[in-house]
């Protein structure tokens, strides 16, 4: 099992200020990992493939898996000794695949229980006032909200310390996480 404690999580549900958050992380000169999950769908759009959430479910899934642990792996090869903010987990994987009513296969549970982030995964919690769908983005307030529940459970069953962020400015949120993780400076 690997023991990544520079890796840090930000997750949550759709539209809740994560990839805004980990700009102003880049920004401040830690080293960022984008989130796999649109990357996935862009290029399903641009190709016409059917893995997208609309579309094959099951598809999307194995292919977000995919697209992680080789996110993982790369920033794993680096042998970085900073802090390296994550946009989404491995764990987000299981969530959807749990979310969908898909039976999560006791290898996929192993694989993220191998691959480990820092204890502490800082989960935003839905945010009426800053969600907003777009080209990949189309799920419901309702779903963003559900999303969040099953993302925080399925950190919790793996054994990490979900740290809710909260509702504030993006620097105030920057500034919650990196005195959570007691970096001085700061």
């Amino acid at each position: 099992m690997y023991q990544t404690v520079n890796f840090i999580v930000l997750t949550g549900g759709p539209g809740v200020g994560k990839t805004t958050l980990l700009t102003a992380l880049q920004r401040q000169g830690f080293n960022t990992v984008p989130e796999d999950a649109r990357q996935i769908i862009k290029e399903q759009l641009e190709t016409a493939g059917d893995g997208l959430p609309w579309k094959n479910k099951l598809h999307y899934a194995e292919l977000m898996l995919t697209a992680s642990c080789v996110s993982y792996e790369r920033q794993l090869s680096k042998n970085v000794d900073q802090y390296i903010f994550f946009d989404r987990g491995i764990p987000d994987t299981l969530a959807y695949i749990n979310m969908e009513g898909f039976m999560i296969e006791e290898q996929l549970f192993e694989e993220a229980k191998q691959r480990r982030y820092h204890k502490k995964v800082f989960v935003l919690p839905p945010w009426a006032d800053i969600y907003e769908n777009d080209n990949e983005r189309k799920q419901t307030w309702q779903e963003a909200e559900d999303t969040f529940k099953v993302m925080k459970d399925t950190y919790d069953k793996l054994g990490y310390e979900t740290i809710e962020v909260p509702k504030t400015t993006v620097a105030e949120r920057v500034l919650f996480i990196l005195r959570t993780l007691e970096l001085k400076n700061y």
